[in-house]
């Protein structure tokens, strides 16, 4: 051996793309013949099923070709049930064949068997999520075991303003996801309950006031817990530090919640809290008027001078210190606010014409601005 190493052949890029093109050409040509020759033999099979054992073997072919198609027609080719939307509510503990049962009452679901059969192969009958399925238009039973499969629930956006009571958010949320408002109230009331489920003695105040997408058939105690976790997520950080006069978080949450009923604007939220850090400084009253209201059990008309001998703990103007707890779920500035309070010497405030404020240091600057107030809305009643 002399040790040379022999020599490749290399092909030409010219060479490769003739070689691809004659290949190709040559299965154009081809595919059509194959296909017609089977076709042929299936014809063939058909005339005379048991002349041979190939002819047989055909005739089963085109007998399976037939069911695989019809098969394929039913799963997969949509029909129309209509532009109206059509629900069903699956609940936690349903069987699929309830499930079957509601959408053949919707007249959702046709091929009932074949459902069943579809959904037991691929596994479907046993990880239904609870929630509410919409259906419209143009469905077919891939598409209805499929979204059962993906456990796609109809859902819906929901508000929670900042300052709603527990009531006014039970409210909100009946109307929107058909919850028992009352069950709602009676939970969230129940210290003994939320304490050992949620970590707050009642959950007025800590019911994050923010936009939440829930799905229908949610449980009361899957959206307090929502809530509330909303709630030590954005806050929790700002508890580590509590100003002095401040004892404990719910005071902190109750103190936020007075200023959120008071403010109109948030850029007034860390003024008004310096007027009520001044007043528990110096043991005075508070004289909130959203607490006396709030002990009321709400008003839909204006605070009377008579109301604020309302006997209540919640009543800051018969009773010195932060009420028991909060009146409202106030939001993240409020809360801020209560906590980061503007450094004044401002103990008043009252609401001018335009909603905002107007703060004082002394009883008669405050009296002054109330009187010149009144005058103000007297006047513009008149025009």
């Amino acid at each position: 051996m002399n040790g040379k190493k022999p020599n490749k052949t290399k092909i030409g890029l010219h060479e490769y793309i003739l070689y691809v093109v004659v290949t190709a050409f040559t299965l154009i040509l081809a595919v059509p013949v194959i296909v017609v020759k089977f076709l042929a033999y299936l014809a063939g099979s058909l005339r005379a099923p048991l002349k041979s054992v190939k002819n047989f073997i055909g005739f089963l072919l085109v007998l399976f070709i037939t069911a695989a198609g019809l098969l394929a027609f039913e799963i997969f080719v949509p029909y129309d049930i209509g532009e109206k939307t059509k629900s069903v509510m699956v609940e936690e503990n349903n069987s699929f064949s309830s499930v079957i049962s509601s959408l053949r009452d919707e007249r959702i679901l046709r091929g009932k068997p074949l459902f069943k059969a579809m959904a037991v192969i691929t596994g479907t009958d046993k990880i239904l999520a609870p929630g509410r399925y919409d259906f419209t238009g143009k469905v077919s039973l891939y598409k209805i075991l499929r979204k059962f499969r993906r456990g796609d629930i109809a859902t819906v956006l929901i508000t929670i303003p900042e300052g709603l009571t527990v009531y006014k958010t039970a409210g909100i949320l009946g109307r929107n996801l058909g919850i028992d408002s009352s069950v709602f109230v009676m939970r969230a009331f129940d210290t003994s309950y939320t304490r050992a489920r949620y970590g707050f003695g009642g959950l007025e105040g800590y019911l994050y006031p923010e936009t939440y997408r829930f799905w229908y058939g949610i449980k009361i105690d899957e959206i307090m817990k929502i809530l509330t976790d909303e709630f030590k997520r954005r806050t929790g950080a700002l508890f580590d530090n509590l100003p002095d006069n401040i004892e404990s978080i719910n005071d902190l949450v109750t103190l936020a919640s007075i200023i959120e009923a008071e403010a109109m604007y948030d850029d007034e939220k860390p003024v008004i809290s310096s007027v009520y850090h001044n007043r528990l400084d110096r043991k005075m009253l508070l004289q909130a008027d959203p607490t006396v209201i709030y002990a009321l059990g709400g008003l839909d008309r204006p605070l009377y001078y008579k109301d604020l001998k309302f006997d209540s703990p919640y009543n800051t103007y018969k009773y010195k210190g932060l009420p028991p707890g909060p009146i409202n779920s106030p939001g993240y500035a409020a809360i801020e606010a209560a906590l980061n309070p503007d450094k004044t010497n401002y103990l008043y405030f009252v609401a001018d014409v335009d909603g905002r404020h107007i703060f004082s240091r002394t009883l008669r600057e405050h009296n002054r601005e109330k009187t010149r107030i009144k005058k103000t809305r007297r006047e513009n009643s008149r025009r």
